[in-house]
């Protein structure tokens, strides 16, 4: 079932979805923007959805998803100096052992760069290793416009993806109930350490699930979204958008407003 779901998104997504929304209908601030029923594969509104652009943390939704794949929860690995890195972190201390769970909190919350770092090698060995597994997965899903150089996100060449992709990623990573159970998490208490999810739409728009948010000063503001209400699943992805938190409420209310309306048609 799964992977007929994915099919289908697939083929909707290459083929640009149904015909979007007008622009006096909804907009963004975003300069690349998509929101996708994630049951049907219909777009219900795109902006610039296949411009190749930095993306930021909105990455480690791909890591998440390997690291699931590629190694057991309660895998152990010791923190080394290696996997200290610029820009967010879960605050990781060289010599401490964590388990690879403890490590997709921190990463999926707190957007750690260091769990990132220390995901990728305990579970591919090395972060060249698990960077070529991100590849390979994003291939299999039909990412084409789509390149990854590292698992935390950083702006890197080589590194960049698109809204389209962004959402294909998404309504395929909310089919894992490890991963909703995690990214959908508003604050845990674990390794030490209380993470609070950076993610404010969990308590701001109904049904909202997750899934990641990113800066950095080159891509800006990225967030990529779900929301669920009534047994209708919708992704919302904005890229280099300041007003990222605004928008996606707003696609929401159109998105789901719009499958009440079909719904409710004669």
């Amino acid at each position: 079932m799964r992977k007929t779901i994915l099919l289908l998104l697939c083929a909707a997504l290459l083929l640009g979805g149904t015909v979007p929304c007008h622009a006096d209908q909804v907009g963004t601030s975003a300069t690349a923007a998509i929101l996708l029923d994630a049951d049907t594969g219909e777009v219900l509104y795109e902006k610039n959805a296949d411009r190749k652009m930095r993306i930021a943390s909105t990455t480690k939704i791909l890591t998440a998803l390997v690291a699931l794949e590629q190694g057991s929860l309660q895998k152990e690995i010791t923190v080394t100096a290696d996997h200290m890195v610029e820009g967010s972190s879960m605050y990781l201390k060289v010599g401490e052992t964590v388990t690879v769970e403890q490590l997709l909190y921190g990463l999926l919350l707190c957007s750690g760069n260091d769990a990132a770092l220390a995901l990728s090698c305990a579970c591919c060995g090395s972060v060249e290793a698990f960077v070529a597994e991100m590849n390979r997965k994003a291939a299999r899903l039909g990412m084409e416009n789509s390149s990854f150089a590292n698992p935390n996100g950083l702006d890197a060449e080589g590194h960049y993806s698109t809204a389209r992709d962004m959402a294909r990623l998404a309504a395929y990573a909310v089919q894992d109930p490890t991963f909703v159970r995690l990214c959908s998490t508003v604050q845990v208490s674990t390794a030490g350490r209380t993470m609070t999810n950076h993610n404010r739409l969990l308590r701001e728009v109904e049904g909202c699930i997750g899934l990641k948010t990113g800066y950095t000063m080159a891509a800006g503001r990225t967030l990529v979204t779900c929301a669920v209400r009534e047994g209708h699943t919708l992704v919302a992805v904005t890229l280099q958008d300041s007003n990222d938190w605004a928008d996606h409420k707003a696609l929401y209310e159109y998105g789901f407003d719009k499958i009440t309306a079909k719904e409710g048609a004669p």
